[in-house]
């Protein structure tokens, strides 16, 4: 139960919880009249980003709106019968959308299963508010309290949430506003391993994903402290339980500038400048993590490559088939990468971020210098070429770089890599950046078709065109001819 003294409080709460609504989902709200069903309506529709302003829809029973993750209907069923609900479609509302339903007594009969009621009682100025969750939102509503306690013992209680942004990951943000300061709530759960895909290990223990937020905080602090980046300050942790409070850089993606009419090349020579201040700040393989202790950045080895680059057998060949034996094409594949694979092992290694581009890039405008420049979801960071990075950001998977752009920014690096080291082999680099530019547009054709025919997250196909336009900029290295043959043979061109 929440004790709640004011109706900003009240609508704190319900911002609160919009993290754990889903695009098809049921919030009842049960109260008499004045305690302040429509009041905790509004405070939870906003979170979950509705922008006008909401009102009780007592005489229309229904107001439905669209926002950018889901349709929304906010009910009220105070002037209804029971059996009345057909006439409204409600039960359609409840398989299409996400209903909050103030008097859902009216309608018990016909609630969905998976559901959170709300209660709010009390008189004056102070309510009490129960929670009480149903199948699914059962386990929510535990996940909730441990974020509550969370949050309390930083200080940050009764906190209003401004709005939520996930990732491809199991995590979860929510920026946080508490008397007029923001931080963002990294929600971490842990998370199965997933099924043993091989020598009886899991796909993100062989491709060295993170599981929890040490490597963050440990790669966090030294694009902070050491190559004078700005990355999200870690203020508060508990890692048995997956939950981070950390410091919020803004909304300014690189991404959404660029979609809004920022120029891109600006923004990307800021990004290619901080590749090159992480190069120069001299980063060790072990890095000072929380308590004191190290962290070893996992390498990019062999094994991880090898099941990255299987993705496309496994994921995107089922998406576009071709005409040739599964097991051969297997083993002319590896044959074709291995000789690459080999050479790139032999080459200097540094720390690569592994997802430096647009959606992980932040302008943040009052700073200065490459302060100027935020970096996000770097977890994953592993020990490689010093290429990688250079590849993944000016062969951004979620935008157009123009190969002007990406020839003119490539230069820059090596010209500041080359005054910085003067036995900098600008030969060896390119030859790197075309192999590890190959290995991440192949593995981003499979994790793409995954995505959409697993996960049913079909808007990561509009990416598929640029992908392979970028694959074969890589493929057409002299060095890689071997390799171009095999692509041409099984990948169309379109």
């Amino acid at each position: 139960m929440w004790e709640i003294d004011s109706a900003e409080a009240l609508q704190a709460l319900a911002s609160r919880l919009s993290a754990f609504v889903s695009e098809r989902d049921a919030i009842t709200l049960a109260g008499d009249l004045g305690a302040g069903k429509t009041t905790f309506a509004q405070g939870l529709l906003s979170a979950l980003g509705v922008t006008e302003a909401a009102t009780s829809p007592t005489y229309q029973i229904v107001h439905a709106y669209e926002t950018p993750r889901r349709t929304v209907y906010h009910c009220d069923l105070y002037r209804l019968h029971p059996g009345d609900e057909e006439e409204i479609g409600f039960a359609e509302m409840c398989q299409t959308g996400a209903v909050v339903v103030e008097w859902p007594d009216i309608v018990a009969d016909v609630l969905p299963h998976d559901r959170l009621d709300v209660r709010i009682e009390g008189e004056g100025g102070t309510r009490r508010v129960t929670l009480t969750g149903f199948g699914a939102w059962e386990k929510k509503l535990a996940r909730f309290r441990q974020i509550e306690a969370f949050l309390a013992r930083c200080g940050w209680e009764g906190a209003r949430c401004l709005g939520l942004r996930g990732d491809a990951s199991a995590r979860q943000f929510m920026r946080l506003l508490r008397a007029g300061e923001t931080a963002m709530l990294m929600d971490w759960p842990t998370q199965s391993d997933g099924p043993p895909i091989r020598d009886g290990r899991p796909y993100c223990a062989i491709a060295h994903l993170a599981r929890e937020g040490t490597p963050f905080i440990a790669v966090s602090h030294w694009l902070r402290e050491h190559a004078g980046l700005s990355a999200p300050a870690v203020t508060a942790s508990d890692k048995d339980a997956g939950l981070y409070l950390v410091e919020d850089l803004g909304d300014a993606v690189f991404g959404d500038l660029i979609a809004g009419g920022e120029p891109l090349e600006p923004l990307y020579a800021l990004a290619v400048d901080g590749l090159s201040a992480v190069r120069a700040s001299g980063v060790p393989r072990s890095l000072p993590g929380p308590g004191g202790g190290l962290y070893d950045v996992p390498a990019f080895d062999r094994e991880a490559m090898d099941v990255e680059l299987d993705l496309l057998l496994q994921w995107y060949f089922r998406l576009e088939p071709v005409a040739a034996d599964p097991a051969e094409m297997a083993r002319s594949f590896v044959e074709a990468w291995s000789p690459h694979l080999d050479w790139l092992d032999k080459q200097p290694k540094t720390i690569a971020l592994r997802d430096y581009h647009s959606p992980n890039l932040l302008l943040c405008r009052e700073r200065d210098g490459l302060k100027r420049l935020g970096v996000i979801d770097f977890q994953d960071a592993v020990w490689t070429h010093p290429a990688y990075d250079l590849v993944s950001l000016l062969q951004d998977a979620r935008l157009d770089v123009p190969e002007a752009v990406e020839h003119a920014l490539y230069a820059r690096y090596c010209e500041a890599a080359a005054a910085a080291d003067p036995a900098f082999n600008a030969a060896a680099f390119a030859r790197a950046y075309a192999i590890l530019g190959a290995e991440r547009n192949t593995k981003i054709l499979g994790i793409f078709a995954r995505l959409s025919m697993r996960d049913g997250k079909h808007v990561y196909l509009a990416h598929l065109p640029r992908i392979r336009r970028y694959l074969w900029r890589n493929l057409a290295h002299p060095a890689l001819g071997e390799l171009k043959a095999w692509y041409e043979a099984h990948l169309h061109k379109a």
